[in-house]
């Protein structure tokens, strides 16, 4: 039997469904009307969100939220390039992502056209690939092929550039089984030898530290970490976006490591014989000075992308490969270090240097109310935050037990990211309680997605830790420039986010005193048809602590210890 013809058009509709695609995100416009006039009736969930760049972080957080891969869709020029901010964010943060923008008519392409930019150009850098159809019979390998690099390998975000006379045009629809990519075969089960090498430097060594990341998440092997962990007693240290990955409530657990991470993390892995790295990438806020990171250390370092190995930091042992794979291989030939001297240790250094806050005062502070959060939701609540000292807080005070439950931006540190990446998580998960930890500045960048939330029902929950400060930036020149808040204070002019939720149909509350924290995040968990803003009040001038000062070794911390 022939092959049915078809538009453009409908072989994304068509490719999309043969790919499981159920939800996408994403706001019309003049060159891809075609595509949403196939989407009116497609069995696919489209969600309009108000901004494109607000697609792209929920297209990120679903994707985040669900180990699938997200979509999302926008017309030519100005609705790609609002596309930009989203995709190198998914780029940084290795996250599954096919983006599909409309495109002028290809005998216009490179003539200023109306609403012409050239995308594939402008976003080859945060691409993991991308691709300008210019042939209708060209089009579904194209899809195929998108899906197969975005989730494979190391995840990343993949664009196809869609001219509307494409979209137009027909052919024959034939969506491949599979796909071979000439020069692009991912390694997945890592080399024997060096997994043996690996397992015997483990066994001898005396004072081991697992640091893992987002790769972990990425390959589902927490379960192979918590085994490999508890098996041979070895503490665990995890990345921002590698939280969820180890229980934190595990006594094996030191929490983050890095600028803002705990002091007992930080001390023992400048203290550790061996660093076992698993999927995550050493980047700059973690090894602080590179020169004086972990000088005593041997390094094994697992990553899927061979790229990153020894890319920061020299690595004494590299094995490229899927965390899963190798750790169920290290799991085989490693026998059980000596590390009791090594714990009894790290447990005097967690009593010496405790997270700790000024919790006596009767003032609101922004680490009671994330603590709050945290027993409430028992540490299983989807936790999305925007950027700055409303992540940091979210990652130190709350407890996370599960994976893909710590959605934030980590490499690119958008501003903007947690509600739209709360509103994808949400879709993606519909029974889970979705938090976004925010902060007064950061709310304010994609606020306009409160409607796409509202429309849809969708009950996040918005806890705007309000200093009245873009409070990270606030902080640096509180420490470093003689507190000469230049341009950070936002409270002249500050909308009342309580009316503001309310004008969208959303339930706004209001927290200035301790004790109606509770009760605040309990009613917001008995509202399931719509989104909740809770404006937490919270001390102005509180900071983030320990800190690392920029170009230090990470266990030259200020502030927050005994």
């Amino acid at each position: 039997m022939l092959d049915m013809k078809m538009t453009g058009a409908q072989i994304l509709i068509e490719a999309l469904k043969k790919e499981d695609v159920e939800v996408m995100f994403g706001y019309p416009g003049g060159v891809v009307l075609p595509i949403f006039d196939r989407l009116y009736d497609a069995p696919i969930k489209f969600i309009l969100t108000r901004h494109e760049q607000g697609a792209a972080h929920a297209a990120d957080g679903y994707a985040r939220a669900t180990g699938k891969v997200g979509v999302c869709l926008a017309t030519s020029g100005p609705g790609a390039t609002n596309l930009v901010t989203g995709i190198a964010n998914a780029y940084m943060d290795s996250i599954p992502m096919v983006a599909v923008t409309g495109q002028v008519k290809t005998r216009l392409i490179g003539n200023d056209a109306f609403q012409e930019a050239d995308i594939t150009g402008i976003t080859r850098p945060i691409t993991k690939h991308n691709y300008l159809v210019k042939d209708v019979k060209d089009l579904a390998v194209t899809i195929k092929e998108a899906f197969h690099i975005a989730r494979t390998g190391r995840p990343g975000p993949v664009l196809i550039d869609f001219p509307v006379d494409i979209q137009q045009a027909e052919t024959e629809f034939h969506y491949p089984e599979k796909v071979e990519i000439k020069g692009y075969k991912p390694t997945y089960a890592g080399h024997p030898g060096q997994i043996k090498r690996a397992a015997k430097a483990i066994s001898s060594a005396k004072r081991p530290i697992l640091y893992t990341g987002g790769g972990v998440i990425t390959s589902n092997a927490s379960g192979e970490l918590r085994e490999f962990a508890i098996k041979n007693k070895i503490p665990v240290t995890t990345t921002l976006l590698g939280l969820g990955a180890f229980s934190s409530d595990n006594p094996l657990h030191l929490g983050m490591p890095g600028m803002h991470g705990t002091a007992y993390a930080n001390h023992a892995i400048m203290e550790s014989d061996l660093i076992i790295a698993v999927g995550a990438r050493f980047d700059d806020r973690v090894t602080g000075k590179v020169e004086a990171f972990a000088p005593h250390a041997d390094i094994i370092h697992i990553d899927i992308d061979p790229a990153s190995v020894s890319k920061t930091v020299e690595v004494d042992i590299p094995i490229v490969g899927d965390a899963k794979h190798i750790l169920k291989g290290l799991l085989k030939y490693t026998k059980k270090p000596d590390t009791d001297a090594w714990l009894a240790k790290i447990d005097e250094m967690k009593k010496k240097y405790p997270l700790k806050y000024e919790n006596s005062d009767g003032k609101l502070r922004p680490q009671y109310v994330v603590e709050e959060i945290s027993n409430i939701t028992k540490g299983e609540a989807i936790i999305c935050t925007e950027v700055g000292q409303n992540q940091m807080w979210a990652a130190m005070f709350y407890k996370f037990t599960k994976p893909r439950t710590m959605i934030s931006s980590g490499g690119l540190g958008t501003m903007g990211f947690g509600f739209p990446a709360a509103i994808g998580a949400q879709m993606g998960r519909p029974d889970a309680v979705v938090f976004d930890i925010a902060g007064d500045g950061s709310i304010q960048m994609n606020i306009q997605e409160l409607a796409t939330a509202v429309y849809n029902k969708l009950p996040v929950k918005v806890a705007i830790l309000n200093n009245c400060y873009l409070g990270m930036v606030r902080q640096w020149q509180e420490l470093f420039y003689k507190k000469r808040y230049s341009y950070t204070c936002l409270e002249d002019g500050q909308p009342d986010f309580v009316k503001l939720a309310e004008s969208y149909g959303a339930v706004g509350m209001r927290v200035v005193r301790p004790e109606d924290a509770r009760p605040a995040i309990e009613r917001s968990l008995e509202i399931t048809d719509r989104p909740t803003f809770i404006d937490f009040r919270v001390e102005k001038e509180e900071n983030v602590f320990p800190m690392v000062p920029a170009g230090e070794a990470i266990n030259r911390m200020i502030g927050g210890m005994a």
